[in-house]
């Protein structure tokens, strides 16, 4: 569930407020019409009376409104950071040090909280669910431990914690996107479809593995295109896509033109733990708006990480259907885009409507 829906009524923000719920803090903040002063849900200070309560979805709504930060606001909200990190913390440890991934009521009763909580806390700090943030772990590991020249497949396997090579064997394929043998060999003897199309952005190739999509590539020169696509697997068999292969193409292309279409296609995402929170951040942003690269650091926890969300965008290889183009500088600038300023800025006119 978006957490964000969860405080979406004046009801359910003043339940958080009198729960003084950490995991509310950067959703809302309540003013005090009395003292003139706002707070965040997790504020140590004294409850005011409901009726005396305005709500506002941010800090700066607060104040354009007239309203101070309470004098409690600041090292309140900088304990209550600091304790929601430092238990998040402590169960993604648990997770990367357990033989097996821990369960969501064995995560939270290690951190002393609700299964209910918790789940909601980490998916706020770190951008993933637990299980979704266990999963990611085990696939970077996993990669580690195959990329070492000396350990065999076998130890790779245990060495990312499976305890059984059959456990293994029926998550591969989700976790590497191919056999273990075959990505140890840069992807050698994984297949990838592939065509190039037009579009009224100019050229557009899109790659398809056994996962799903794997590569939406724009630019000017369709051989270019392909090349990109090489050195992005270059073991890979790479084959030219047939008819039905080009209806596919066909879904992509219809949607650059009117994304009021939607598209709903399995996609191949494969990254560091830090770049699938970003890339899953990105397909939140609603078709139409905007966010900041600060926002997105925001919203997956990681406040101070602005440059490397930035860069997260720069390496998406899947146009459009990752949309790192809804992504612009704090100023509102439509700031670089992989495959161009122009048609970031033409993608963004079209899903306006204008």
């Amino acid at each position: 569930m978006n957490t964000a829906l969860a405080y979406a009524t004046e009801d359910e923000r003043w339940t958080a407020v009198q729960a003084r719920d950490a995991a509310a803090d950067g959703h809302f903040v309540y003013a005090v019409r009395t003292t003139g002063v706002y707070c965040q849900p997790s504020s140590t200070a004294r409850l005011p009376k409901r009726e005396n309560v305005a709500f506002f979805d941010s800090a700066q709504a607060a104040e354009v409104a007239g309203y101070r930060p309470s004098r409690r606001a600041h090292g309140d909200q900088t304990r209550a950071a600091a304790e929601r990190a430092a238990l998040v913390a402590r169960a993604c440890r648990m997770i990367e040090t357990s033989e097996t991934p821990p369960r969501l009521d064995e995560l939270a009763t290690e951190v002393g909280m609700s299964a209910f909580h918790f789940h909601r806390l980490f998916k706020t700090e770190t951008g993933l669910t637990p299980k979704a943030y266990s999963v990611a772990w085990r696939a970077r590991k996993l990669r580690e431990e195959l990329s070492s020249a000396d350990a065999s497949i076998t130890d790779a396997i245990y060495g990312a914690g499976f305890n059984a090579s059959s456990r293994f064997y029926e998550a591969s394929g989700q976790l590497l996107g191919m056999r273990a043998r075959d990505w140890r060999a840069g992807g050698a003897g994984v297949v990838i479809r592939f065509a190039v199309g037009q579009c009224s952005l100019g050229a557009i190739l899109v790659a398809q593995s056994q996962r799903g999509i794997c590569a939406i590539l724009l630019g000017d020169n369709p051989e270019r295109l392909v090349r990109d696509l090489q050195d992005q697997f270059p073991k890979a068999e790479l084959i030219g896509g047939d008819a039905a292969f080009e209806q596919l193409v066909a879904q992509v292309v219809g949607f650059v033109e009117a994304p009021a279409t939607g598209l709903q296609l399995p996609l191949d995402v494969q990254g560091t733990v830090f770049q699938e929170r970003v890339w899953r951040a990105l397909r939140e942003i609603a078709p139409g708006t905007t966010v900041s690269y600060a926002e997105i650091a925001e919203r997956i926890g990681s406040p101070k990480a602005v440059r490397a969300v930035a860069q997260a965008c720069a390496t998406n290889h899947i146009a459009v259907a990752i949309p790192c183009h809804r992504v612009v500088r704090r100023d509102g600038d439509i700031s670089g885009y992989r495959w161009g300023v122009d048609r970031k800025r033409e993608l963004l006119r079209r899903e306006a409507g204008k």
